[in-house]
Order: structure tokens, then sequence, then C-alpha cells
């Protein structure tokens, strides 16, 4: 006969159900392993939490370092009431801390996992436990010389998990954030799976990732991922989800909220496109991100503004210099604006964020002004990760996405973080300096579109009080986009 199908439990934590694809194997035990700080204790209560919160389950904490009374209280500032569901029993501890008042459980040289054992089945019974956590090993291992020994009393508990139908998570300490996977060399052979948490630093930035490194019997994706830890979503992680390319492309088109722009792009923009806005500072960025969300509010569009550089009375005040009342929007339910500083928090704090606004707002379109800022708090590789999980996401949703990058330069050249999203990007629109006759002028071209043709010319780009106007190309102009415009006579 063939073997049943391996039934999932469903973590219930952001983000992490997706690497899992889809849960972890029910009764089955995984070894939580990372440096001291990186979230284990937060991801294992999440995890108990979220089974009696959002699936009905009970759940069983065995803690071998910290008391209860300091877990149900860190535990509070994530909203997790642990002593109202004691009281309802839906969790139970069982203590063997060394701050335990009872009789050890772990006692003498002769190393014994029974009365352990005994007491996790009784506290598991008495709830009706589904899910158990076991935080963590390292007390257990510091306290014992014999190694082998530990390993096979601490087999016996998962065994005896597994008999009881248990889902269970078991933490423990690394040392470094790369190489053995435990600080003991010998953790990860005592679950059936292994996910690791990292808090690396690179160039003076943090970067917190998981990564589901073993899996027995299940499918489960590669490789790290971003995650972050606070009091709002608690342990939640970002996969880059849409990330294989998946997603449904549309033919629907939408303004840009200017008729000329609009032209230049054979009738606007594809409704799931993602539009890269690239340019020197003053060169009208944040104007084309006004009329785009002002061209999608007109068509009762929501929308949704992240900025990242200027305050929300700043951006307002700026708004009704050019003829549009954000105000008016706001109270319409059309438009959201979130403003923040790029330092303020990690970068993968900033993705997870992003993510949670427009599943919560559910907007139509998204601008991000701009992801200059946010590449001042990453490291590179961290930056691209932030970028692919951004705009996979807003691809995945069907919504339209204008993200502005400022150049290092005035009059020309190209900003890193065009380098590191100009190849998943749908359309870049460039804007440019022109020096003409010892005046500065404004030019704007599209560069690329995919699925249509464009536009090809370099046109003038003039802003007044009533907004963006786009004007007839430049003659007998070339060099414009390297910053050295020279006139060329047409007749030779």
């Amino acid at each position: 006969m063939p073997a049943a199908p391996l039934q999932r439990m469903l973590t219930g934590i952001d983000g992490v159900d997706s690497l899992l694809m889809g849960g972890l194997v029910r009764n089955r035990s995984t070894l939580i392993a990372g440096t001291s700080g990186t979230g284990k204790t937060v991801l294992t209560a999440q995890f108990l939490s979220r089974g009696i919160e959002r699936f009905g389950e009970s759940g069983v904490f065995v803690t071998l370092e910290e008391g209860p009374d300091d877990l149900r209280q860190n535990m509070l500032s994530f909203g997790w009431d642990i002593e109202k569901w004691e009281k309802e029993g839906k969790w139970a501890f069982v203590d063997a801390s060394p701050k335990s008042t009872e009789t050890p459980i772990i006692a003498g040289e002769d190393f014994d996992f029974g009365g352990l054992i005994a007491r996790v089945g009784h506290a598991a019974k008495k709830v009706a436990a589904t899910r158990a956590v076991v935080d963590t090993l390292a007390a257990v291992f510091l306290q014992f010389k014999d190694i082998d020994m530990v390993r096979s009393e601490l087999l016996r508990l998962t065994e005896a998990l597994k008999e009881l139908k248990i889902t269970s998570l078991i933490t423990v300490e690394r040392l470094h954030e790369y190489g053995e996977v435990g600080r003991f060399g010998v953790e990860e052979f005592v679950t059936d799976n292994v996910i690791i948490l990292r808090n690396t630093m690179l160039e003076e930035k943090r970067r917190r990732t998981i990564e589901v490194l073993k899996l027995r019997g299940g499918e489960h994706a590669k490789g790290e991922v971003p995650f972050t830890v606070n009091t709002s979503l608690g342990f939640a992680a970002a996969p880059l989800s849409g990330i294989e390319l998946k997603q449904r492309s549309s033919d629907i088109r939408v303004t840009s909220g200017n008729e000329t722009l609009d032209q230049m792009c054979s009738g606007g923009f594809f409704r799931d496109s993602i539009i890269l806005v690239s340019g020197p500072t003053g060169t009208g960025k944040t104007l084309l991100v006004t009329e785009f969300l002002n061209g999608g509010a007109k068509r009762k569009e929501r929308c949704l503004l992240f900025a990242f550089e200027e305050s929300r009375d700043q951006l307002f005040r700026n708004a009704r210099g050019w003829g549009i009342d954000f105000d008016a929007l706001e109270k319409q339910g059309l438009l959201k604006v979130i403003c923040m500083y790029p330092e303020t928090r990690g970068l993968e704090d900033h993705l997870i964020s992003i993510q949670a606004a427009i599943e919560e707002y559910k907007p139509q379109r998204v601008a991000v002004d701009s992801l200059s800022a946010l590449e001042r708090v990453a490291h590179p590789r961290g930056f691209r990760e932030f970028v692919l999980g951004v705009t996979s996401h807003i691809k995945t949703k069907e919504v339209t996405g204008l993200f502005t990058a400022t150049t290092p330069t005035l009059v020309g050249g190209s900003s890193i973080t065009e380098e590191h999203i100009s190849t998943i990007t749908d359309t870049i629109i460039l804007l440019r300096y022109v020096e003409m006759q010892s005046q500065i002028r404004r030019g704007l071209t599209v560069l690329k579109m995919r699925g249509c043709s464009h536009d090809k010319d370099v046109r003038e780009l003039d802003i007044r009080n009533t907004g963006m106007h786009i004007k007839a190309p430049f003659k007998r102009l070339t060099g414009i986009l390297s910053g050295h415009p020279q006139v060329f006579d047409m007749e030779n």
C-alpha cells in the first residue's frame, strides 16, 4: 500500500508557513537554532499562541532556563496573555528551570529525562495539547559532560512527544551565525527538522534572516529570507512571494496621471507593472508620484504612498502647490500616506511593514519615494532582497507600483539603486537636467517599457504651479542622458 500523505500543521506565524510550504509535518520535532537574541523564544511562544488563537490547539511550554513568571511578563508585550490561557486550560508550563522551587527533574551524574517526560505527558493530557516547546537545550548540555547520554535522553523526549501526537519546537543556541548548526555538534540529530535564525553584521548593518535547513519528508523553501521581531507582529518572516514568476500579467491600462506621459507610454502603464522613476534631486520625481496617485484617485482607486524623505506636512503642502488636495483624497478614503525615516528601523522591518500595510489597506496603486533613502540603511544583498520582496508582493496583488530613485549627479549617470531594481521593473522613466544657453532645463524620456512600444524622444519637462507639463522633444541636441548635451547640425 502507498504511504499515507504527510499531514501538515500551520504555525500561524506570518511568512513562516510560506517557507515551510504549508506548515510543519504533524507530530514531528523541529530544532530552532540561533545565536543569543535572534528571537528563538518569541518564535516558539508565538507558535503556541497562534495555535490557541487561530486553530483552537492547546500547548505545553517546557522551560529549562527562563522561569514561567518571566515568560508570562515578557510575552505580554506581544499581546499574549499566557496566564489567561493557563486558567482556561489551553496553555501549561513544565518548569525545569534552575530557579524552579520544585524537585529537580534532572539531577545527579546519571542523566535521566524520565521525570521530565512524565511531567510533560501529564501536562499534555491535562490541556489536550497538540503543540509543545522545549526552551532551551543549552541549559541541559552545559550541565552534563556526557553528550552522548544527553543526546540519547533527548531522543527519548522527542519520541515521547511523537507518541503523544504532539508537534514540537526545541530551541538551541549557536555560538556563530554560520558553521555548526548547534553549539555542541549533535543537536540537529535529535530532531526531524532544522530551522536556523541568524542576525549577521554586514558593514555595520544588521541583517536578520531565517532558513529552513531541513524538513524531513516535506518540501520547503531554500535559502535565507529576512525576518523581524516587533510588538505588533511578533515574529514575522518576509519570503519573496511571487519570486517564481507565476503571477498573471494584465493587458489593462491605467493612467500615469499625466495625459502626455500616457501617450508616450502608448496609452498608460499596465495595471500590474512596476515603474521606476530615476533622476537627480529636483527634477520632478515626487511630483510625478503625486500626479500618479492623483490620477488613480480620480478613478476611485485606493492609493498608498510610502515616503522616506519628506514629512507628511511637506508632502501635503507641495501637493497643494501643484493644485492637488491630498487632504480631501485622504478623507474620501482614496489615499493613505505613511511617512518614516529609513534609519528608524532595519530594512526587514520596513519590508514587513510595507507588506502588512498593503494587506490591510488593499490599494490599487502603491508608490515608494524613494528607494535611494532606504538603501542607506542596508547592505547591498539585503537591499536587493528588500526590493525583490516589495516588487514581488505588489505584482502578486496585481497592483501598480511606482518607485523613485535618486541619481548621484545632477546631470546624468545612474544610481546604485537603479542597478538593483532596473532588471525587475517593467517601465523606466528617466528625468535629467539639461543645460542650454546658460539655462537649466529639465528632460524626460521613457527608457524602457515591457510589452509595448513607447515614445523614444527626450522631451522637455516644465514644472509649474499647475503641475507637470511635458512639452515637445529637444531638437538638435545629443548626449542629454549622459549629462553632456551638444548641439548638432542636422544638415551635416
